[in-house]
């Protein structure tokens, strides 16, 4: 039953690393760029779910409902501003913009919240199940972490395969010069992207932040840096690997914690990372992709 019920554990926390690690999949394979200051737009969710469900006494949906729209404003904003100058320009110079970006908005929580941790709400209270006669133990906020990761998951592929907008986010992540010759509008198809991407992470961050309810101003730096080794993990660019990436990483996560050391749990993931990417340098779903010139 121990084992049971450290596998459930690693399935929710690797459902939060999943629903983050879509964000940054999505970005990368359209805009081709790594957005590193993803990992603070989860802060910024939670803070606002937290604001909105205790300060001013708003349902737990609703909070979450407002989350997602500060977030979805918060993540088109910072594309057009620090982004989409940066459209041609070197990769590095959009990696420093994109460390100046989650630096600012951290210290940015620090000066309009303070950097004391906030205890936060579940948005689905503090239930809990005990099947198998009372042997085990599973939080309700356990189980919808997962069935929400995988509803997010089918809508992400069939929209990206199914509607309008998810074809000509394909085609920009194939040839972003071509696309535009058809018509495509890029910038705006990048701008949806980063709006999808922070909505992902304004969920990830209530739904993380329910489970782990302890909120600061870089509560969401190392879940970043996670999502984001999930996502290469799974392979960069890839929504089923993405999935795949982040639910391992929270097994692999999980139980180092429980059967090996809890102070080198993290340096467990990197090793096995390091190890995947040695055998399969695109990643466990990833695909190889050849340049014609």
């Amino acid at each position: 039953m121990v084992f049971l019920f450290h596998l459930i554990s690693g399935l929710s926390l690797g459902s939060i690393y999943a629903i983050i690690a879509l964000g940054y999949t999505m970005v990368y394979g359209i805009a081709k760029m790594l957005n590193f200051a993803h990992g603070d737009v989860i802060m910024v969710g939670g803070y606002i779910s937290f604001f909105a469900s205790s300060a001013w006494g708003l349902p737990p949906v609703v909070s979450l409902f407002l989350a997602i729209i500060v977030c979805i404003v918060l993540g088109v904003t910072i594309e057009r501003l620090a982004y989409k100058p940066l459209r041609h320009a070197t990769s590095l110079a959009v990696l420093i913009t994109a460390i100046g970006v989650s630096y600012l908005l951290q210290n940015a929580a620090q000066l309009l919240w303070t950097s004391n941790p906030k205890v936060f709400t579940s948005i689905v209270g503090f239930t809990h199940f005990a099947p198998l006669g009372g042997k085990l133990d599973i939080s309700l906020i356990a189980i919808v972490t997962v069935a929400v990761s995988a509803v997010i998951m089918a809508l992400l592929t069939w929209f990206t395969g199914q509607t309008k907008i998810g074809k000509a986010m394909r085609a920009c992540s194939e040839d972003r010069g071509a696309s535009q010759l058809m018509g495509i509008n890029v910038d705006f198809t990048i701008s949806v992207t980063f709006a999808i991407g922070a909505a992902l992470a304004a969920v990830a961050g209530v739904l993380m932040c329910s489970m782990y309810p302890t909120l600061t101003p870089t509560t969401g730096a190392m879940p970043g840096i996670k999502a984001f080794t999930a996502a290469v993990f799974g392979g960069i660019g890839s929504i089923p690997g993405a999935m795949l990436g982040g639910v391992l990483l929270g097994i692999i996560e999980i139980f180092a914690k429980a059967y090996i050391s809890t102070q080198l749990s993290d340096t467990i993931v990197f090793v096995v990372l390091i190890l995947v990417l040695l055998v399969k340098p695109t990643g466990l779903l990833g695909r190889k992709i050849t340049e014609k010139v």
